[in-house]
């Protein structure tokens, strides 16, 4: 039977526990410049010292005009290394893997950052306003910005990137067909459709090297698990080497019902991943996990590889601790807007009790 405790070995990389950490991003740390910060280093540092396996740093934009907003942090110059390398030392100080998750929102791009843009002309956040669609030419120019970052993240010292390929971005945006309508190569079927984080993913691996390690937060399902398990696959044929699974655009799958098994049903997208990539590529859930107990049953149950943090790990990080040692920890008290995101920066009740 798998422990929490194993170690697991993903492309070359030996992650030292099956505990991660999902990207989850801190607005109110960077400024206008994009620039990581002291708060970003130490945020990322307690939770190595906790015992996190492997971390998963925030969204990060591969150009200005891709942010969430303009406190958002990024990578798209050289200028913004230093500062991401600092993170990378204070994860690599406890024995973390870390990753860094590299993005751009598309047609859902802040007004005050850059333009709408993305697969085709669809409503953006303004229902009245279109995004604007992607020539040829600007879709390979948009590739080249997340293989530019990708190698800014090499060279900051991360031991791989994760592309942002969910919750409706502008990878998301490709693979949706109710945001990709386009009729030539980047549209149409699953392999088409696939084919924009494909061939980053492609280029990556060039650029970074077979040790580099490239994961893709996919979407579970969208609008069906089979259709995103066939992306996913388009992924993994073009070297990606671990899927952590999450949602996307559209959920129509009337398979999925609620069930009492001790996790979601989003979780259950990524255990049936794993059912399908078992052996082939390591695959993770994420999803309303608190407890040392879910993440353990889905692990000593061989569910799936790893087990994803978010709010939890948010909470307390000694979670880690928790699960893997016994001790204490403060839990997350599911809050129905999460007191530690966007508009209430750390005010997290169950972090204020640490």
């Amino acid at each position: 039977m798998t422990k929490v405790s194993d170690p697991i070995k993903i492309n070359k990389t030996i992650v030292k526990n099956r505990i991660t950490m999902a990207p989850t991003v801190k607005f109110d740390y960077a400024g206008p410049d994009g620039k990581a910060t002291e708060k970003h280093i130490e945020h990322y540092r307690e939770r190595a010292a906790h015992g996190c396996g492997l971390i998963c740093v925030e969204a990060t934009a591969v150009a200005p005009g891709g942010r969430f907003w303009t406190n958002h942090m990024g990578l798209w110059e050289d200028a913004q290394i230093e500062g991401h390398q600092a993170i990378a030392a204070a994860c690599h100080e406890y024995g973390a893997v870390v990753l860094i998750q590299i993005n751009h929102t598309g047609i859902t791009s802040n007004p005050e950052c850059g333009p709408a843009i993305g697969p085709s002309a669809v409503p953006t956040r303004d229902a009245s306003v279109l995004s604007k669609e992607m020539s040829i030419d600007e879709i390979h120019e948009m590739q080249r910005l997340f293989v530019d970052t990708a190698i800014r993240a090499k060279k900051a010292g991360y031991d791989g990137v994760q592309l942002h390929g969910c919750h409706g971005y502008l990878i998301n945006q490709f693979i949706s067909k109710k945001t990709n309508l386009r009729t030539d190569a980047y549209g149409g079927t699953d392999e088409n459709r696939a084919r924009f984080a494909a061939e980053i993913i492609h280029e990556i691996r060039k650029e970074c090297g077979e040790d580099f390690l490239i994961s893709v937060r996919t979407a579970g399902i969208e609008p069906d698990v089979a259709t995103a398990i066939n992306v996913a696959e388009e992924y993994v044929k073009a070297g990606c080497d671990y899927l952590q699974v999450s949602t996307g655009i559209e959920w129509e799958d009337p398979s999925l019902v609620e069930h009492d098994a001790p996790y979601n049903l989003i979780c259950e997208l990524g255990i049936r991943f794993h059912e399908h990539f078992k052996g082939r590529v390591p695959v993770s859930c994420v999803n309303s996990i608190f407890t040392p107990e879910q993440i353990k049953y889905l692990i000593e149950n061989d569910l799936v590889d790893t087990v994803d943090l978010g709010r939890a790990i948010l909470a307390d990080p000694a979670i880690c601790e928790a699960t893997l040692e016994g001790k204490p920890y403060v839990k997350c008290l599911n809050c129905p807007r999460c007191q530690y995101g966007p508009g209430m920066p750390h005010k997290c009740p169950a972090a204020m009790k640490r």
